[in-house]
C-alpha cells in the first residue's frame, strides 16, 4: 500500500483521547507522573499482562520505592524481587540503568528522549512512553498495539515483521497525533489490550470503528500482515539434583545466555554420585524463540563421605527449601524444587 499523505486523520486522535477519558483503567501507575515509577512499570509490563503483573509490579515499588534505593540493592535481591516475571535480563538491565542514573544524571531521571534511551535496557519505545507521560514528550510509544490499530485504521498492509515496520508506523501514527501525547499513548495501549485485540477484537465497542478502513471492508483478521515468523530452537539441558537429608546444591548461572543469573542445579556430577542416581525425568518448557527439553537427574546421597567430598570439591553452595525461597530459579527448576519438598515432606 502506497504511504498515506492525506494528514486530516487528526479528529482519529481526538476521539481516542475522549474515550480514553471515560474507559482508562484505573491503574496504580495512572497516578503517578514520577518517570521512575513509569519507567518500572513499562519494563515490567513489556513481556507480562497488567493482571498477572501487577502485584509484582507493587510489591517491586514498595521495596525499591525510587532510583537511589534500586541501585544500591544488590543485584541478587532485585532479581528474586523480579521472580515470576521471567525475562530476567530486564532485571538486570533496570539495575544497571538505576546505577547509571545516579553516576551519570545525579540521581534525577532524565527528562529528554534521547538521554532516556541511552540508559541500559531502554529501547525506543520505553524511552517514548516514559517522555511522553512524564515530561509532556511528543514521541509516539509504537509497540505492537500499534501496528495493530494503525494497520486496522488504515487498512495497511506494511509486513509488521520487517526490520522498517517500527519508522513506519511511528509516521503512520503522526498522522493521528494529538497533543497530549503521553495520554495518548496509554490510550493506544488500552485500546489494543482491551478492544483492538489480535483476535476476536470487540469492534462494536471501538471508538473508532467508523474510521477504521479494515472494519468497513470487513477485513480486521487480515491485519495487521506478518509474513515472517521466528522459528524456535530446539534446546536440551542437563542438570542433576544433589541432595542430602532435605539439603541440596546450587550454582548461579552467568550471564552470557538464558536465565541469566539465575540459580540452578549442578549440570554434571561425579563418577562417585553415579551410583546414587535414582531416577530421572524430562520437563519441557517453552521461552521466546526456544522450546527446552530439559533433564533432571534425582541423586539421593545417603553417604556422608561422598556428599562432604563432592561439595569440597566443587563450587556448589548448600542449600534448603526454605533457603531457595531467597534465591531466584528458572521455572521450571522451581517447580522441581516445590514438588521435591512436597514429597520429601510426606516421606
Amino acid at each position: 500500500m502506497e504511504k498515506i499523505e492525506n494528514s486530516d486523520f487528526k479528529h482519529i486522535g481526538t476521539k481516542l483521547l475522549n474515550w480514553y477519558k471515560q474507559n482508562a483503567r484505573d491503574l496504580p501507575f495512572r497516578q503517578t507522573k514520577d518517570p521512575y515509577k513509569i519507567w518500572i512499570c513499562e519494563i515490567v509490563f513489556q513481556q507480562t499482562r497488567i493482571n498477572q503483573g501487577l502485584n509484582h509490579y507493587n510489591n517491586f515499588i514498595k521495596r525499591f520505592p525510587d532510583v537511589k534505593t534500586l541501585a544500591n540493592a544488590e543485584e541478587d535481591e532485585v532479581l528474586l524481587y523480579w521472580k515470576g516475571l521471567g525475562y530476567y535480563s530486564r532485571a538486570i538491565n533496570i539495575h544497571k540503568a538505576a546505577q547509571q542514573i545516579m553516576n551519570d544524571y545525579q540521581g534525577t531521571f532524565p527528562s529528554d528522549y534521547d538521554e532516556i534511551l541511552k540508559l541500559k535496557g531502554v529501547g525506543k519505545y520505553t524511552a517514548a512512553a516514559v517522555s511522553s507521560i512524564c515530561f509532556n514528550g511528543k514521541m509516539p510509544a509504537v509497540d505492537g498495539n500499534f501496528y495493530r490499530v494503525l494497520s486496522r485504521i488504515f487498512a495497511d498492509d506494511f509486513d509488521s515483521s520487517n526490520s522498517r515496520a517500527f519508522n513506519y508506523f511511528s509516521e503512520l501514527a503522526t498522522l493521528v497525533l494529538p497533543e497530549n501525547v503521553g495520554d495518548f499513548n496509554q490510550a493506544m495501549m488500552d485500546l489494543g489490550s482491551e478492544i483492538c485485540k489480535p483476535r476476536n477484537p470487540f469492534c462494536g465497542e471501538c471508538p473508532l470503528n467508523e474510521d477504521c478502513l479494515a472494519f468497513s471492508l470487513n477485513k480486521i483478521s487480515e491485519f495487521p500482515v506478518k509474513t515472517k515468523t521466528v522459528k524456535a530452537e530446539h534446546l536440551g539441558l542437563k542438570y542433576y539434583f544433589v541432595h542430602r537429608n532435605g539439603q541440596f546444591l546450587i550454582q548461579q548461572r552467568k550471564d552470557d545466555f538464558i536465565w541469566k543469573k539465575l540459580f540452578e542445579f549442578p549440570h554434571e556430577i561425579s563418577e562417585e554420585l553415579m551410583p546414587f542416581i535414582k531416577s530421572a525425568k524430562t520437563v519441557n518448557h517453552k521461552l521466546t524463540h526456544k522450546n527446552l527439553s530439559i533433564e533432571i537427574f534425582n541423586v539421593e546421597v545417603d553417604s556422608e563421605i561422598v556428599w562432604t567430598d563432592f561439595i569440597a570439591e566443587n563450587q556448589y553452595l548448600i542449600t534448603d527449601f526454605e533457603g531457595s525461597h531467597e534465591k531466584s530459579f528458572p521455572k521450571p527448576l522451581e517447580t522441581y524444587i516445590q514438588n521435591y519438598h512436597t514429597a520429601y515432606k510426606i516421606l
